[in-house]
């Protein structure tokens, strides 16, 4: 197999509606080893369509370019109330992602 799963969390902002009861959403990543691109991404935004949207939004982005491009991406095409917990969530997976030694 060539790929690898990380997930990211965050909080959400008060009152937002979320899968998850506390008040917390999630991002997971499906990634390939050698690049680091992302082939899938899910996340417990409340609505299909959110989800669906962010799932779009991610696909194809290289994380071996660093984060800076993917929050922006973010900031510019997702409007939603849950932008800023997106972002740390991305962030946070991020982390991990540095943290995997590339396949040749």
């Amino acid at each position: 197999m060539n790929t690898y799963l990380i997930a990211g969390y965050a909080k959400l902002p008060q009152g937002m509606a979320a899968k998850n009861i506390d008040e917390s959403m999630t991002i997971t990543l499906e990634l390939e080893f050698k690049y680091g691109v992302i082939i899938d991404a899910v996340c417990t935004l409340e609505t299909e369509s959110e989800r669906d949207y962010i799932q779009r939004l991610l696909r194809g982005y290289c994380l071996r370019d660093g984060i800076a491009g993917l929050i922006e991406r973010v900031q510019t095409h997702y409007r939603g109330k849950e932008g800023h917990a997106v972002e740390a969530a991305l962030m946070d997976a991020y982390s991990q992602f540095e943290t995997v030694p590339m396949r040749r």
